[in-house]
């Protein structure tokens, strides 16, 4: 019989450490989101080896109290709430007590902190658990942990850490999603001694976004805010033409928190349905803000994953708000045939982030500081006259220092490496573009209107597939196919909706044999089934006959179409509504539009024109691919050398 054992206080430490700190950047988050419920306004993170041998976070906030550290490592002790009904109303980022127990069960941890209130701090060690030293030292305000040797005394986990660059880069996905969550925070993140980038704080989400992905994202970006009675959305959606091959770019905040959920994340896909095509996901940045008691952030402890009690609500505001949107954008991409050099119209104004108050404040302290122009060291008196532009160019030494730091700007320090002014871009590279295509100006006059349509010219069709059209001083680009599936599924979907589609019977009735978890999506479905001309019943165990079907989906492997309506309510059944069914319904009629390799006459391309612009949205078929681009006159005169 085995025997019941009472687990040692170090072994229960380090099993919860196990479900807080995973790697590094677990220890990041945790310690970073401290310091943004602390009131800090600055935070600098810096690692080495990825976070392995050393991280260093450190905040200007509010410090903790000298009779308060030690107990800031207990389990379960923490600031942030007080009963169990305080979870309901959880405002704060953390508040479950357990990472600075965790962490320092796990490493070796050094803590300086010091409130503005007292004249000196306290350093607090603790290593595995087990208190080392506390003194009182000379520090400015705010906290410094220091995090050495992470998973020290226990080697198992230790050797399941990756590469030190690949923890380092999961570091800084972590802090690209703080920065971005915080925009009125500077955000400082340094590894092996190399800024990899630092936001200035002043609140601006856009600068944020180009700080980290760089000119070309941000400038595909276009402002976004909707709210109702219970939820207000505000951030940026990127055009269609930005698109990645994953979820990674749907970064989204619930008060504040980076998190991942899957009604969130499939509004956000149904909006941009139309304009993505399948397998591509769209790039945004959203701050929803919602009351506290609506959500649950109490799921898991790495607080990533939330409940939201109004999901469906959430579901259908989000994705309606970012269809509206995107309607409101003309959808036609320019193509661009020659590279265009960029020049910086305006020269890029220095914001003034906290680093100039930061050193301001160490000259105040005492602590050495030096003109980096002159190489004289700073005194009291120079930053009170610098303040008042007494001496402009002791300002301008300051501002200096916080130029070379935030945009590699040129110095005469060599301790900083120039390297221009995307030298804190880290992703500039890798979104992607199809065809470099340059969207539309939003205020031109719209292409594919009924009042631009009197001065089209067909030119003709190449190809027999794609049509050519004059249009002022460009020259539009049309796919049949994709227009002619565009006009087929609009009308497909307005006769579903509007309950006026003809049945067809099947004869043999199809018998489909189903599971029990797709029975019951039948059953549930059933409504929806027959208003839209489906006849079904029952056919034995677990078996339905289909005795009829709509007639425009008549001849379209009416099997598989109906295994794949199923499928899809199975995967999403948050959408277990008839869009679900409107919508798998048309994509399948859509194969019976015209295709490509298909000679049509001028009357039958302006037929189809015509019917075009009476649709919401002419600019994309079902898929999301391109119905029209366009190539400026501006363009072809560049290639034929008209203009150098």
């Amino acid at each position: 019989m085995p025997t019941i054992n009472l687990l040692s206080q170090s072994t229960i430490d380090k099993i919860a450490a196990g479900e807080v700190v995973e790697r590094p950047a677990s220890v990041v988050k945790e310690l970073l989101e401290n310091a943004i419920d602390a009131g800090a306004s600055a935070v600098t993170v810096e690692l080495k080896e990825g976070g392995i041998s050393l991280i260093r976070v450190t905040d200007n906030g509010c410090g903790i109290e000298k009779e308060q550290v030690k107990k800031a490592f207990l389990r379960h002790a923490t600031s942030k709430i007080t009963s169990i009904e305080d979870l309901t109303y959880v405002e704060s980022l953390g508040f479950r007590g357990e990472a600075l127990s965790s962490i320092a069960a796990v490493a070796q941890v050094e803590v300086i902190t010091k409130t503005k209130e007292d004249l000196t701090g306290v350093k607090y060690s603790i290593a595995g658990g087990m208190e080392e030293d506390f003194e009182e030292i000379g520090a400015p305000s705010g906290t410094t942990f220091l995090i050495h040797n992470l998973f020290y005394n226990t080697p198992a986990r230790k050797k399941f850490l990756k590469q030190p660059q690949t923890e380092a880069g999961y570091v800084a996905d972590l802090m690209e999603h703080i920065a971005l969550s915080k925009p009125e925070i500077s955000v400082k993140f340094v590894n092996n001694g190399q800024v990899r980038f630092h936001t200035s704080g002043n609140g601006d989400l856009k600068e944020v976004i180009y700080r980290i992905y760089g000119k070309e994202m941000a400038d595909a970006v276009i402002p976004f805010e909707a709210d109702n009675e219970f939820c207000h959305v505000k951030g940026y959606i990127g055009k269609p033409e930005i698109n990645r091959s994953n979820r990674n770019f749907e970064i989204y905040f619930m008060n504040g928190r980076f998190i991942k959920d899957d009604i969130i994340s499939k509004a956000i896909e149904e909006g941009y349905r139309q304009y993505v095509m399948q397998h591509k996901f769209p790039f945004v940045v959203l701050h929803i803000e919602m009351q506290p008691q609506e959500i649950d952030v109490n799921v898991h402890p790495s607080k990533m994953q939330i409940r939201i009690h109004k999901g469906n609500e959430v579901y259908q505001f989000l994705s309606e708000a970012i269809k509206e949107r995107l309607s409101r954008i003309e959808m036609i991409p320019r193509v661009v045939l020659t590279e265009e050099k960029e020049t910086q119209k305006d020269p890029l104004k220095t914001p003034e982030p906290f680093e100039v108050k930061r050193i301001e404040n160490m000259v105040k302290e005492e602590i050495p500081v030096y003109d980096i122009s002159g190489g004289r060291k700073l005194e009291k008196s120079d930053v009170v006259q610098a303040s008042t532009q007494q001496i402009p160019q002791i300002k301008d030494s300051l501002q200096k220092v916080v130029t070379s730091r935030v945009f590699g700007a040129e110095t005469n320090d060599k301790s900083y490496k120039n390297e221009g002014i995307h030298a804190n871009v880290i992703k500039a590279g890798e979104h992607i573009l199809v065809e470099r295509p340059a969207q539309l100006n939003l205020f031109e006059e719209k292409i594919l209107s009924k009042d631009a349509r009197n001065e089209y010219r067909i030119m003709g069709q190449i190809f027999d597939t794609y049509w050519l059209i004059a249009f002022q001083d460009k020259l539009l680009i049309i796919d049949q196919h994709a227009a002619h599936e565009k006009v087929k599924y609009e009308r497909l979907v307005k006769e579903l909706k509007e309950k006026q589609v003809s049945s067809q019977m099947l004869n043999p009735p199809l018998i489909l044999s189903l599971t029990g978890k797709e029975t019951q999506l039948l059953k549930d479905c059933m409504p929806h089934f027959e208003t839209m001309g489906f006849e079904i019943e029952e056919f034995g165990s677990d078996a339905y006959a289909v005795r009829s079907m709509p007639v425009d989906l008549y001849g379209h492997n009416e099997k598989e179409l109906f295994t794949e309506i199923l499928d899809e309510l199975s995967e999403n059944p948050l959408k277990g509504t008839p869009d679900v069914i409107l919508d798998k319904l048309a994509s399948m009629a859509c194969k019976a539009a015209v295709k490509g390799n298909n000679s049509m006459s001028t009357e039958e391309m302006e037929s189809l024109i015509d019917e075009l612009l009476t649709l919401d949205n002419p600019y994309h078929c079902p898929h999301g691919r391109p119905t029209i681009i366009s190539m400026s006159k501006y363009e072809i005169e560049k290639k034929f050398k008209r203009i150098i």
